[in-house]
């Protein structure tokens, strides 16, 4: 099934892709990986979920955070690739999660974008992770990630 199809099935419209806001490309393409630069939880641009983890956020609205981020991080490599039928295999998610000092569960407000990944894509939709949590994010967002995937030759 294609992912287009799939997206469809699921009930999700991708977003306009975010543009740079600085000195940087929203994604780049080094041999067969792309990589997307962090992308934080904008809806209609507009920044959704504000706060620290721990103190302003539950862990149901990180994971809804993470989730929109990588809605975000799919719009940016459909516009880089075309199509996101062209993605062979997600690669690595890295996570950022602004978070209290005592806040152990970043790997939980992540799994709201991992989830999405196997939703859409299946088994090509498992891979690596890294969840960290930090003091603080751009414009005071509350979590921020890339994404890194396989592209068919």
């Amino acid at each position: 099934m294609s992912i287009e199809k799939r997206l469809k099935e699921l009930g999700i419209v991708l977003p306009e892709p975010p543009a740079a806001v600085a000195a940087y490309v929203p994604s780049l393409r080094a041999g067969d990986l792309v990589f997307t630069s962090g992308q934080l939880p904008f809806s209609q641009g507009e920044l959704q979920y504000r706060g620290i983890m721990g103190k302003d956020l539950s862990l149901d609205e990180g994971a809804a955070a993470a989730r929109l981020c990588m809605l975000n991080a799919l719009a940016v490599l459909g516009k880089e690739l075309g199509n996101l039928d062209r993605i062979e295999k997600i690669v690595r998610l890295v996570g950022y999660v602004r978070c209290t000092d005592d806040f152990a569960d970043q790997p939980g407000v992540l799994n709201g974008a991992s989830q999405l990944l196997l939703d859409i894509f299946g088994r090509a939709g498992r891979h690596t992770r890294m969840a960290l949590g930090v003091n603080a994010l751009p414009l005071g967002a509350s979590v921020e990630l890339a994404l890194t995937v396989l592209v068919r030759k």
